[in-house]
């Protein structure tokens, strides 16, 4: 995995221009907490990506599970950042008013190590299912799990509401997967 470059740039320009539109006043404390800590964390990485990403080889075999908490919060690139703060600030914004604050940081810490133990529960299958060691050595990183499990608990929360996927009209109970399917074959990566 490469390393991304850092500093200022057009998608971490663009959402702090989406926040400042938002008006930090208007967005619950956990849910600010955790897009300043993503930032933060993009500027001044802990660690470089290679060293950040959860892979079965690194987090298993080499028991190096400090990536189960690394790996969440660091961004390949800042439009991947910029993606998944979006979509933070906007699930955040309403599950963490319906649930309360601190039930929602609650929620975010466990979905942060749960979503990274399900991956890589989900690439030692894939090893064994597909005979293909290669499953071993994919790296990741990024907030995406956690918000695809947000996005699950806030349709829990708000039934019956229709999405739209790529122009189609789709049930809310559905979207979430649908979406899943579509950025794998988008973006695989």
């Amino acid at each position: 995995m490469e390393r991304r470059q850092r500093g200022v740039s057009a998608g971490l320009l663009l959402l702090l221009y989406q926040i400042s539109q938002v008006g930090l006043q208007n967005i619950p404390s956990v849910t600010l907490g955790v897009l300043v800590l993503n930032i933060f964390l993009f500027l001044n990485p802990l660690r470089p990506l290679s060293e950040a990403c959860l892979s079965v080889n690194e987090a298993v075999h080499r028991k190096n599970w400090q990536r189960l908490l690394l790996a969440p919060f660091h961004h390949a690139d800042d439009w991947h950042l910029y993606y998944n703060m979006i979509s933070m600030l906007w699930k955040g914004i309403m599950l963490e008013r319906k649930l309360k604050s601190l039930w929602f940081a609650y929620i975010i810490a466990v979905f942060s190590i749960l979503i990274g133990v399900v991956y890589l529960v989900l690439e030692v299958l894939l090893v064994i299912i597909l005979d293909d060691p290669s499953y071993e050595i994919n790296c990741g990183v990024g907030f995406s799990g956690v918000l695809f499990a947000l996005k699950v608990l806030n349709n829990h929360y708000n039934p019956g509401r229709v999405s739209s996927v790529f122009g189609l009209p789709i049930s809310s109970k559905y979207a979430c997967w649908v979406e899943l399917v579509a950025i794998h074959f988008i973006s695989p990566g």
